[in-house]
């Protein structure tokens, strides 16, 4: 692998950091930085990603026949790691980086001129439905009914831990369309209209969530909904089909650069924080030792994605190393908030401890950057569960990889 860059290189690695300090608001920039977990608004959110559209940055990872830019795998490299230096916002994957695959490759053609250019841009605001009551990890056993009506679904049943669906205009379900003997052949993959009568969104205020501000998962509820028949992706009863294959892309993301930028913000509290003896905890030997563990794992992490990374440049779909992945990313982001909250000891303990944001009248504790360690602790526990539990993940590998 070769590990110079060239001078073009160096020039877009310019270009991407311009572009953010041009682009990236300051005042958005501090509502990320003292909020709990660095969440933001939808119309924060909407800003970005359409930010990005309008300088041709959006879909990083869509064919350029699909309006993707066309970044070759170093300028993706680049591109990630100008974006993770700076603290700009991800882009919400539900949309560009989960079901628009699923349209590119199994959508007719008339489902993807109707729906990729919104996502592209932004206008259409997705979210999930693949988790039911009873159905997480094994989505085989999803019970949430649709029953063909002439040209129309009629769909009923319930959906939970869904993602930011209270700000959702669409909705991508797994449905169950028939009762065969082998439950995975009776799903079927279906886009709903989150307007539609007979649907209710119900919050689910979650351990990390702060007494004002931001909410994020939910239970939707859905009673008679009414979807037309040309919402339904491919063919009915091969849903399962597709519903492996967003979850290669909803799996096989890059963490690296985040991984690394969250090493960096622990290293920048540890140099003011003390151990127990008044040291510079950055100076504490036991302290030094995990931070270079943890740097070890990220490096090792980063060589990886770049080599998943070349593949998919070359149209090859992340396959079995997305499980790869979505095990060694998570864990390492459990292990970068564990030792955060091991870095500001006590100040994590005032568990809704507002950072310092302009119009709040209460006084923070602490430094700045203590205020949203336990918040975002308690939201990564979640991470090695999601998308399919690790233990999930490690039987793919073992099937998929060593031949278990």
């Amino acid at each position: 692998m070769d590990l110079n860059f060239s001078q073009e290189d160096f020039a877009f690695q310019k270009e991407v950091r311009d572009w953010i300090a041009e682009k990236y608001p300051e005042e958005m920039r501090q509502r990320r930085n003292h909020s709990a977990g660095g969440h933001l608004s939808k119309e924060d959110y909407v800003y970005w990603q359409q930010a990005l559209y309008e300088k041709g940055w959006a879909g990083v990872n869509w064919p350029v026949e699909y309006g993707g830019p066309g970044f070759t795998p170093t300028q993706r490299y680049l591109y990630d790691l100008e974006m993770a230096a700076a603290g700009t916002p991800g882009v919400i994957p539900f949309g560009q980086n989960m079901v628009a695959p699923v349209i590119m490759k199994f959508g007719t053609e008339e489902q993807k001129q109707k729906y990729l250019p919104d996502i592209l841009a932004s206008r259409v605001w997705w979210c999930q439905g693949y988790s039911e009551p009873g159905a997480g990890s094994d989505l085989a056993s999803v019970r949430m009914k649709a029953v063909k009506e002439g040209d129309n679904y009629t769909v009923n049943g319930t959906k939970t831990w869904n993602t930011l669906g209270q700000f959702a205009d669409m909705i991508f379900c797994l449905v169950r369309t028939s009762d065969e003997d082998i439950p995975q052949k009776g799903i079927s993959f279906l886009l709903i209209d989150m307007t539609s009568p007979g649907i209710e969104v119900m919050p689910i205020i979650t351990i990390d969530a702060p007494k004002e501000g931001y909410q994020e998962i939910n239970m939707i509820h859905f009673t008679d909904v009414k979807v037309p028949a040309e919402n339904l992706i491919g063919e009915a009863g091969k849903g399962w089909t597709y519903a492996k294959y967003l979850l290669e892309f909803e799996r096989g993301n890059a963490y690296s650069h985040g991984l690394k930028a969250g090493l960096q913000h622990i290293r920048d509290m540890a140099g003011t924080e003390v151990n127990g003896f008044g040291q510079s905890l950055i100076q504490d030997d036991d302290f030094k030792k995990k931070i270079s563990s943890a740097e070890i794992a990220i490096s090792a992490m980063e060589f990886t994605e770049l080599r998943i990374l070349s593949n998919l440049t070359a149209g090859k779909n992340p396959g079995p190393e997305s499980s790869l992945l979505k095990c060694c990313g998570t864990e390492l982001q459990q292990e970068l908030t564990e030792l955060a909250l091991e870095t500001v000891g006590y100040y994590a303990l005032p568990f809704d401890n507002p950072a310092p944001v302009k119009g709040l009248n209460r006084e923070a504790i602490g430094p700045d950057y203590a205020g949203g360690t336990a918040p975002a602790y308690f939201n990564t526990r979640k991470a090695s569960i999601y998308a399919g539990s690790n233990e999930i993940q490690r039987n793919i590998m073992a099937k998929l990889v060593l031949g278990l």
